[in-house]
C-alpha cells in the first residue's frame, strides 16, 4: 500500500525553443511510514517534484494519488481539503509568522478548517524537544529551533504525506542530523510517508531509501546504508 504515488508524471514549461522539462516521466511509491531521500543538483528538478506530490501544481501528463484520490481529478475545494488533511509541508527556513509565539505557530493550520483528528500541540512540542520555548517568537530562535517548529506545525493534523524541502540548507552537521533524525522518527513511529529532498549526503544514511533525480529524471530508489 502507497500514501504518495506518482506514475510517469511529467511537468513541461514554455512552448517551442523555450520548453524546459522540469520533471520526465517520474514514478515514485512512498509507503506509509517510509522515509526516502531525493537528492540532485540545483535545477533538477527536486522542488518541482514536491510541488507536483503535493497537488500544488498540476503535471502536464501523469497522475498523483495521495490517500487514493487521484489529484488531476480532484476539484480546487478537494484538493485544497487534501492539501490541509492529508499533506504536510516543510519548508527550507520553517516558514514561521514573526507575530506568532511557538504554541500559536502550532495551532495556525486548525484555523484554515475542521480538522477531526488534530495532535496536541504540547505532544508535539515536546516530541521534538521544544516545550521550553513555547512562548518564544521566530526571532528568539536559532535555524535548527525554527525548523524543529515547521517540522511540528507539519504534523499538526496527522499527514500521511509529508514534503520537506532542503531542511538542513542553513544548519550546521550537527543540528543537520538531528532534524533529520526527527523526520526520520516521526515517520517511522506515526506511519507518515515522507519525502526530503536534499544536497546534504551526510544525512542520507538516516533514510530508507534514496532517490537520484537528474534533468528532471528520478532514478530508481534503494535503501540507503545505515
Amino acid at each position: 500500500m502507497s500514501a504518495l504515488t506518482l506514475s510517469e508524471v511529467s511537468l513541461v514549461h514554455g512552448d517551442g525553443e523555450d520548453v524546459v522539462t522540469a520533471l520526465d516521466t517520474v514514478s515514485i511509491d512512498v509507503a506509509p511510514g517510509e522515509f526516502v531521500a531525493v537528492m540532485g543538483p540545483s535545477g533538477s528538478g527536486k522542488s518541482s517534484l514536491l510541488a507536483v506530490a503535493g497537488g500544488l501544481i498540476t503535471p502536464t501528463s501523469g497522475t498523483v494519488t495521495v490517500d487514493d484520490t487521484d489529484l488531476s481529478t480532484a476539484s480546487k475545494r478537494e484538493l485544497t481539503r487534501i492539501r490541509r488533511e492529508h499533506i504536510g509541508f516543510v519548508f527550507q527556513s520553517g516558514n514561521l509568522l514573526d507575530a506568532l509565539t511557538v504554541e500559536d505557530q502550532l495551532r495556525l493550520p486548525l484555523t484554515f478548517g475542521r480538522v477531526t483528528d488534530p495532535r496536541s500541540p504540547d505532544e508535539l512540542l515536546a516530541d521534538v524537544g521544544m516545550s521550553h520555548k513555547a512562548k518564544r517568537r521566530p526571532h528568539q530562535l536559532s535555524g535548527g529551533e525554527r525548523q524543529r517548529v515547521g517540522i511540528a506545525r507539519a504534523l499538526m493534523t496527522r499527514p500521511d504525506v509529508l514534503l520537506v524541502d532542503e531542511p538542513t540548507a542553513a544548519l550546521d552537521r550537527r543540528r543537520s542530523h538531528e532534524i533529520v533524525e526527527l523526520l526520520a522518527h516521526e515517520a517511522h513511529e506515526h506511519g507518515v510517508a515522507t519525502v526530503m529532498v536534499t544536497h546534504d549526503h551526510e544525512v542520507v544514511a538516516h533514510c530508507d531509501k534514496v532517490y537520484e533525480m537528474v534533468d528532471g529524471k528520478l532514478t530508481p530508489g534503494s535503501p540507503a546504508s545505515r
